[in-house]
């Protein structure tokens, strides 16, 4: 079990070594029982125990003293140590042990946090070090709505797990190389002459200069052997064409950095051309472990439960996909010594990545068993959608450019601002930010609160609506918190040396309670890699406060004034601390 210093602001961890010093005392002679507490959704508690029936299995026939899973729950119960925590137990059904938390502990946990900060609540995981591998586009072609989904959710779990004592590799493994690099490099040539001196302004859209030389490489012949032969020369480091290949790049990086910089996201660029340099000792490795086989022309690895086998060098003796993503998950795992590696890609690429990870099994590079570490995930999603429900495409049926995307939202943001008189009320920077965090929030949010496995409609009524589970719901009540500290007039920093936060009301104590189950919520969201799971608490906690809360307990002017400030302060606190790991910035006045 974790030590003490690690269960600080984690209810269920704490609930759970009570627990498992009870079940050590109730059957001594069982090894390895694990605790099985979860959060209660009935009204006997706020967390239950439920091993009782599990015991019971375990125990009845060998001369054991209990009478059935009833009795074990009532042994389990009596045998809790003494605890600050507890307030009351009780036995229900077939030994399920609920038990209620006191409100004075909880209050004194809460008021904690307020001095200690909000990070002290981050929870530990079982490993060290992490490789997100997310949003990855092409070189030369543009981000579209289709790379929305893996920078937001891959820059969502990458926060999730920095808050939670993870050293994040965040890794942007670009398309920057392989066979069109022959037609782009080519087409540069040809189209200027000075190439050298050549800029993003003389280039222009890149998605076009692509497309063009697509055409010149489909309808000419001498243009085509030209690009296969430059192909040949890049990879085999001709200096002139690496140059301009590295020219191609860093005009698509600049276009990529405009999408990262409104959506505040940060990734290390380790493209497909990083790992080239190790394929080939990456495939010997193979090779000598008997994994790689010949099989018309294709070098080969036959994976478990697959009907085809993964290519690993083509017919031709080129390489794919496979032999680059072999290459980095063997990079990742020897050099940067990675114990859990993500790949945030669209659900399409599921058989692929299962492959990949089979065979990397088979080397003995990971275990055979899943739940064990090192380990990789393929962390999959589904499409964005139009009003049709089909693929999110423009009218002349293009896919969506990001940055358009982006700057819309933004622009319809700030249209309703000023349509509430904002403008008149607020400086030209306070209206830009609040545009800003509300639109850009407003998208990732859409795309957050969805289970990441299911298609979802890209619609700006709803995302920018400020009724119901939207972020410009959320991003208000904030500001609406914060509003009511201000109006108070007191100094809240004061406040947190010199008060105390009591949960007397029962819906003070309905608050405090789900505020202190923020560190489990994350703990959950990081096991499965589900931010949607952190979105649902975050609404949870937003609707808590204003239809329970703030509707019921007069705050500023009442004889509590001073615990439910405090209070307010702690909602606020953990609704940032949420924005900040779905990376949306708050607002703090409306």
């Amino acid at each position: 079990m974790a030590n003490d210093e690690e269960n600080i602001g984690h209810l269920k961890r704490q609930v759970a070594k009570l627990f498992e010093v009870s079940l050590k005392a109730t059957v001594p002679s069982e090894q390895d029982v694990e605790p099985l507490v979860a959060a209660c959704t009935a009204k006997f508690g706020d967390y239950q125990c439920n091993n009782a029936m599990g015991l019971w299995s375990r125990i009845k026939g060998k001369g054991t003293e209990f009478r059935g899973p009833p009795s074990v729950g009532q042994a389990i119960m009596k045998n809790l140590p003494p605890s600050e925590m507890i307030e009351s137990c009780s036995v229900a059904g077939p030994g399920f042990v609920n038990v209620v938390l006191s409100k004075d502990w909880l209050a004194k946990n809460l008021t904690k946090m307020l001095i200690d900060g909000i990070d002290t609540w981050a929870p530990h995981l079982p490993i060290k070090k992490a490789v997100v591998d997310f949003s990855s586009p092409n070189i030369a072609k543009e981000m579209h709505v289709g790379h929305l989904r893996s920078t937001i959710i891959g820059d969502t779990l990458a926060r999730m797990l920095e808050f939670s004592h993870v050293e994040v590799l965040r890794r942007n493994h670009v398309g920057d190389w392989g066979t069109q690099f022959g037609m782009l490099i080519e087409y540069l040539f040809e189209k200027f002459p000075n190439w050298e001196d050549v800029n993003e302004a003389a280039i222009g859209d890149l998605q076009a200069f692509y497309k063009a030389s697509k055409q010149r490489f489909d309808t000419d012949s001498v243009f085509k052997e030209k690009a296969q032969k430059a192909v040949v020369l890049l990879q085999g480091g001709e200096p002139k064409y690496r140059k301009a290949w590295a020219q191609i790049c860093e005009i698509s990086r600049n276009e990529f950095h405009l999408v990262y910089k409104r959506l505040g996201v940060h990734l290390e660029e380790k493209g497909e051309s990083f790992y080239n340099p190790y394929i080939p000792g990456v495939l010997e490795e193979l090779s000598e472990k008997g994994l790689i086989e010949e099989s018309q022309g294709a070098r080969v690895i036959f994976v478990e439960g697959e009907k085809i086998p993964l290519i690993v060098v083509k017919s031709d003796g080129g390489y794919n996909y496979a032999s680059t993503d072999l290459a980095a998950l063997w990079y990742r795992l020897n050099e940067e010594k990675a114990e859990w590696i993500i790949y945030v890609t669209d659900v399409g690429q599921q058989q692929h990545f299962d492959m990949v990870f089979k065979a990397a099994k088979r080397a003995d590079w990971l275990p055979a068993n899943g739940s064990l570490y090192p380990k990789a995930t393929h962390v999959a999603f589904g499409l964005v959608c139009g009003e049709d429900g089909k693929r999110f495409r423009t009218r002349n049926t293009e896919v969506v450019r990001l940055v358009d995307l982006l700057d819309e939202a933004k622009t319809r943001s700030k249209a309703a601002l000023i349509e509430r008189e904002k403008a008149e009320e607020w400086t030209a920077d306070e209206l830009e930010q609040t545009a800003e965090a509300v639109g850009y929030g407003a998208v990732k949010y859409a795309d957050l609160k969805n289970n990441r496995l299911t298609n979802y409609v890209f619609n700006f009524d709803q995302m920018l609506s400020d009724k119901g589970n939207t972020a410009v719901y959320l991003l208000y009540a904030h500001a609406r918190i914060c509003s009511i500290i201000r109006k108070s007039g007191k100094d809240i920093e004061e406040l947190k040396k010199t008060g105390k936060i009591k949960l007397d009301h029962p819906d003070e104590r309905i608050l405090g309670l789900h505020l202190l189950q923020f560190s489990e919520v994350v703990e959950e969201a990081c096991a499965n890699l589900l931010p949607n799971v952190l979105c649902e608490y975050l609404y949870n906690l937003a609707e808590i406060f204003t239809k329970r809360f703030y509707s019921n307990c007069q705050v500023v002017g009442s004889a509590e004034e001073t615990s439910r400030l405090l209070l307010c302060e702690a909602t606020a606190t953990v609704i940032r601390k949420c924005f900040y790991l779905l990376g949306i910035a708050p607002v703090y006045k409306i």
